[in-house]
């Protein structure tokens, strides 16, 4: 049965309609979170801590510790607000001369009052013998997954600056170094916080110094 010419008309016009709907939502201005820059590389805005006695800033880097003496104690530069759902990138390098020779990335963790200078929560851990592995620090007090010993050694740059990425998305944790997967970790306990402050980790008990640098972080969606 042929078509009326209204009915050939109605159909053009429903589809021009859909071209022109096609057309117009190109325009629409697509929502994207940019990754932002936790560190302006001059002053320690959007972070707290001893920046005294432990942190400095040099050259565009955040450095905590001292090679030349020990560090007495576990210390930590801490964001002033928190994160959950996050992926961070940046550079660090780790260097010492006698000790405990150690640092690592806090996150969804929380300031603690006695001792005052500890955290609690998960450490994306750096240094020998925990090289890109998961710590919870100061709660469970182990290393909840590490990548194998020997594959690790060989993505790390010992003395030198690597690439450390955190990926936590909701119950999801992942770490990477210098591109390599050292972790894929899903928390099995429902109470474990899944938010929480960030910090910068000098482990005390060693003359050992940390650097960090282009610090970025991207948040995700709940």
């Amino acid at each position: 049965m042929d078509e009326s010419p209204k009915q050939i008309c109605m159909k053009s016009l429903l589809f021009y309609s859909v071209i022109i709907g096609f057309f117009l939502m190109s325009f629409v201005p697509q929502s994207t979170v940019k990754p932002v820059r936790l560190f302006d590389g001059k002053t320690f805005k959007g972070w707290s801590g001893d920046t005294i006695n432990t942190w400095r800033i040099e050259n565009g880097m955040l450095i905590g510790g001292s090679t030349e003496k020990t560090v007495p104690h576990n210390d930590f530069l801490v964001t002033t607000r928190t994160y959950a759902n996050f992926i961070m990138k940046l550079k660090i390098k780790l260097t010492g001369t006698e000790g405990f020779i150690n640092s690592g990335i806090q996150f969804r963790s929380k300031r603690l009052v006695n001792p005052p200078y500890e955290m609690e929560g998960y450490q994306a851990d750096f240094g020998a013998g925990y090289w890109a592995s998961l710590y919870d620090e100061s709660r469970r007090n182990k290393t909840l997954i590490k990548p194998d010993s020997a594959q690790v050694l060989k993505w790390i740059k010992i003395n030198d600056w690597n690439d450390y990425e955190i990926r936590a998305e909701k119950r999801h944790i992942r770490l990477y170094v210098n591109g390599n997967q050292s972790v894929d970790y899903t928390e099995p306990d429902t109470s474990i916080p899944q938010s929480g402050l960030i910090g910068f980790q000098i482990h005390g008990g060693g003359k050992a110094q940390v650097a960090i640098k282009d610090v970025f972080l991207e948040e995700l969606p709940d």
